[in-house]
């Protein structure tokens, strides 16, 4: 009968050691277009989230800058105060009728606007209360103008979350002074400058006097806001014009928009 050979072959060292180089050069490689595809798509996402939070904080501002000065129609007398104030570098405070500057260490511009509101201008409460910024009921115990008509004050600003530490656009209503809450996340600092009738270019607020509030025609705002941790560091350019590297690990863009101011005797023409 006639046997078969048998006989075994198995892989050399040398051929062994080609196969674990090449799975390990294929698994790095593996790993780190998914590394790099990941960190592409998160700066995208954050990208994204950056510009909603800018876009969002620009809108709120501008409607409520627009809003100054404003009076029903049906409403002969104008508001008796500058319907406008603003702080460099600081947060409006204090009474209503009386605001004064308190300084922020976020270095965010502050702005306070006032206007008649009514549930036309405002939303109002369920039970038809004129609100302000924060949807807080404004009673009429203040300053009333008759037919559920109150003076509105709103107060913007951006400094960091107290719980979170994260940059928030801030705004404090009238309805209830001195309760501000953040509406917008990631928004590290406000800057605003005040264009008077006539001027060829805008001024900081703090430049401004007192009497030259009512003059103010158009208010140029820019909202720079950061986002998250991305493990680099990136330029951008800040509310000043200058491009800047951020210090940390975190984008930021800035947001501009000029806003004129309706209802002011000096922008009727």
């Amino acid at each position: 009968m006639k046997q078969r050979d048998y006989s075994l072959r198995g892989h050399t060292l040398v051929e062994l050691t080609i196969a674990l180089a090449l799975g390990l050069v294929v698994t790095v490689g593996a790993v780190s277009l998914y590394r790099s595809q990941r960190a592409a798509f998160g700066r995208a996402g954050d990208a994204l989230q950056i510009r909603e939070a800018g876009m969002t904080a620009l809108t709120l501002i501008g409607q409520q800058i627009q809003m100054t000065g404003f009076v029903p129609a049906d409403l002969p007398q104008p508001q008796s105060k500058p319907t406008l104030f603003g702080c460099s570098s600081a947060r409006p405070t204090g009474a209503d009728d009386n605001l004064t500057c308190e300084a922020l260490t976020s270095k965010s511009d502050g702005i306070a606007v006032r206007y008649v509101g009514d549930t036309v201008s405002t939303w109002p409460t369920s039970t038809s209360q004129t609100t302000d910024c924060l949807g807080q009921a404004v009673s009429v115990g203040g300053t009333a103008f008759g037919a559920g008509r109150v003076l509105i004050v709103n107060r913007f600003y951006a400094k960091p979350s107290g719980s979170t530490g994260e940059s928030e656009l801030y705004c404090d209503g009238n309805g209830k002074t001195g309760s501000a809450q953040p509406l917008v996340e990631g928004v590290e600092r406000l800057r605003f400058r005040y264009w008077l009738a006539g001027a060829q270019t805008a001024r900081d607020a703090a430049s401004l006097a007192p009497d030259q509030w009512a003059n103010v025609v158009a208010v140029d705002v820019c909202v720079l806001v950061r986002g998250a941790p991305q493990g680099r560091r990136s330029s951008y350019m800040d509310c000043d014009g200058a491009n800047v590297t951020g210090a940390d690990l975190r984008m930021r863009q800035a947001f501009w928009r000029r806003v004129a101011i309706r209802n002011n005797e000096a922008s009727a023409p």
